[in-house]
């Protein structure tokens, strides 16, 4: 028994489900540019929010055997932010394989001598020790502060929300914003403010 079918008929078939759906089918399996600015991130809770976007966990066709992640750029590693005395207390453990070789290296020493360096270990912690782990790495593009080669900039399409907003410095305030700010407490009309000069009896 022999079956005559036209392979042309099945693959090509150009039906409206078919033509409205390409575009959307292309930018699933392609790899997007995405942009983050780390300024006053912190660098654990980043590392988690970026792992998604370069394995590949964002996408509806996303499975642990493929490599299907998109690049991410970010920018302003530099100032990133812990909380507390984490810059002193985190120490970074390394062995050379010889006598005497173990040294720990403060976190604040780290990322004194490489801005990038410290964020970059966070997020390759994040994923599991497999071949898929260089891969996804290859892809994080960090930078220290905001000047970005351009034709790295010219691939970018999205950005990544931040997870923690930045504050506004009081000189990014207008000066009428300032006015109009409610007071917790203000001297009365005509009052001079006279140093401390001392207790006197």
């Amino acid at each position: 028994m022999s079956f005559n079918i036209n392979a042309t008929n099945i693959y090509l078939r150009k039906g409206p489900e078919n033509v409205f759906n390409r575009v959307q089918q292309w930018a699933t399996f392609a790899r997007q540019w995405w942009l983050f600015d780390a300024k006053n991130q912190d660098p654990f809770q980043t590392a988690y929010h970026i792992r998604p976007y370069l394995n590949g966990k964002t996408k509806p066709l996303f499975s642990p055997q493929t490599d299907c992640g998109d690049h991410v750029v970010i920018v302003n590693s530099k100032h990133i932010a812990l909380e507390g005395d984490l810059w002193e207390r985190i120490e970074f453990y390394h062995n050379t394989g010889y006598t005497k070789g173990v040294s720990w290296t403060p976190a604040w020493k780290l990322h004194q001598d490489d801005p990038t360096e410290f964020l970059r270990r966070q997020i390759k912690k994040k994923f599991k020790c497999t071949q898929l782990r260089a891969l996804y790495m290859s892809r994080c593009h960090i930078f220290p502060e905001e000047e970005v080669p351009e034709e790295i900039m010219r691939n970018v399409t999205g950005q990544i929300r931040r997870i923690t907003e930045v504050p506004k410095k009081l000189a990014d305030y207008s000066e009428e914003e300032r006015e109009n700010f409610p007071r917790v407490f203000q001297f009365p009309k005509g009052f001079v403010l006279r140093p401390n000069t001392g207790y006197k009896p």
